[in-house]
């Protein structure tokens, strides 16, 4: 006899008077776990809800404002990692979600969560780290570039569109049919979310990684981080160096996976996460 897969659904709250989008699975009263996205959107998490939610959690893949599905657009300014922590803690609060919070955090959306458990926007429980940007290891040169106003606001649309294209088919680490990557890459086909990018992009700064690191330091909250070891974006050379120095956090490797292990090996995540936060 085989187990039905759990179902993965697409919901919305309001936030500052404007949807919210988020993907989810499992029960209502299942431990929920925030799913934080950084320069993609929430379809990074998609492989892995079915698996968190048949662990027995509640995962909440959310889009940050202005990108992927949820409404409005972001400046340079709410882009910045301590504005996006404060929405995603009012994100938390709109939904009655229990403190203290479970997290997990990709790319730049691991630097929202170390500024979670750091800033005091919201207590969290546990954090988990996937292929994070950490210390000074942002922003990379793809993104770096768009700091400038002059290269953004001379960017066309299809130069973006180009532009993560080439980023998304880096960071998936294997091959991908012409479909997925248009799904991937379809937010970016609405102007006002491609704008929105472009202010994260803007506001990527590793101001915001090292400066938390003294508040992760004394924090005695678990801190896992999951970590594709062919990651050509940030290298797990920064995931050995966070758990050489930062206290009550371990590392899991996914072997032959890419900066978004998720699409590499979507179980063997999904296992360490569970793990960790049923932990």
């Amino acid at each position: 006899m085989t187990t039905a897969p759990t179902a993965v659904r697409r919901a919305a709250v309001e936030v500052d008077g404007l949807p919210a989008s988020y993907l989810t699975a499992g029960g209502e009263d299942a431990p929920a776990v925030l799913l934080l996205h950084g320069t993609y959107w929430s379809r990074v998490w998609l492989p892995v809800l079915g698996d968190l939610a048949a662990a027995g959690l509640r995962p909440i893949a959310v889009d940050l404002p202005g990108l992927g599905r949820s409404a409005g657009e972001l400046t340079v300014e709410t882009a910045a990692v301590p504005a996006l922590a404060s929405w995603v803690a009012r994100f938390a609060a709109a939904l009655a979600l229990p403190g203290p919070l479970r997290v997990a955090g990709h790319d730049i959306g691991g630097a929202v969560a170390q500024h979670l458990l750091a800033g005091g926007d919201a207590e969290v429980e546990r954090m988990a780290l996937v292929n994070s940007v950490s210390y000074d290891s942002w922003p990379v040169p793809a993104v770096a570039r768009f700091r400038d106003p002059a290269v953004r606001a001379a960017v066309t649309p299809q130069e973006l569109l180009d532009s993560r294209r080439t980023a998304l088919t880096a960071a998936l680490g294997r091959p991908a049919e012409e479909a997925e990557i248009t799904e991937y890459l379809q937010p970016w086909t609405d102007p006002r979310t491609a704008r929105s990018w472009l202010c994260l992009a803007a506001a990527a700064d590793n101001r915001h990684t090292l400066t938390a690191l003294p508040a992760l330091t004394a924090s005695t909250a678990p801190k896992l981080l999951v970590w594709g070891e062919e990651d050509r974006f940030q290298p797990i050379a920064y995931a050995e160096r966070f758990v050489t120095e930062i206290p009550h956090s371990t590392l899991v490797r996914i072997p032959g996976a890419g900066h978004i292990p998720m699409e590499n090996d979507a179980p063997a995540v999904a296992r360490a996460l569970a793990r960790f936060f049923l932990g």
